[in-house]
């Protein structure tokens, strides 16, 4: 499921241009990355600035190398992010963006 959604960008209002951008591929089995899929799940405002982010790409600060790397930064917070499943995942991606969008009064 969340394989098929690589590479898609949708505009979440069109009026003011914020979109999503996934990017998500298979990856051997790792220590960094022991669910075997190396995603980034992103809220862009219409400049480009990224807001909202759920991603495995690097370390948290504070963490092991070797240690899952799951995170997800909401506007200028980083904070570790236990990965369960992708419909979990999709799940709160879409409710941080959600929350993040009815905050700057995008949506109501």
């Amino acid at each position: 499921m969340l394989l098929d959604l690589d590479g898609q960008v949708l505009v979440v209002n069109p009026e003011g241009g914020h979109r999503v951008r996934f990017v998500v591929t298979c990856v051997p089995v790792s220590p960094e990355k022991p669910h075997s899929i190396d995603y980034s799940l992103t809220l862009h405002r219409p400049d480009g600035e990224r807001l909202v982010g759920f991603d495995n790409a690097h370390p948290v600060a504070k963490r092991k190398r070797g240690e899952p790397q799951d995170h997800h930064r909401r506007l200028r917070t980083t904070r570790a992010y236990e990965y369960s499943d992708a419909a979990t995942l999709l799940a709160d991606f879409w409710t941080t963006v959600d929350a993040v969008l009815r905050e700057r009064g995008v949506i109501s």
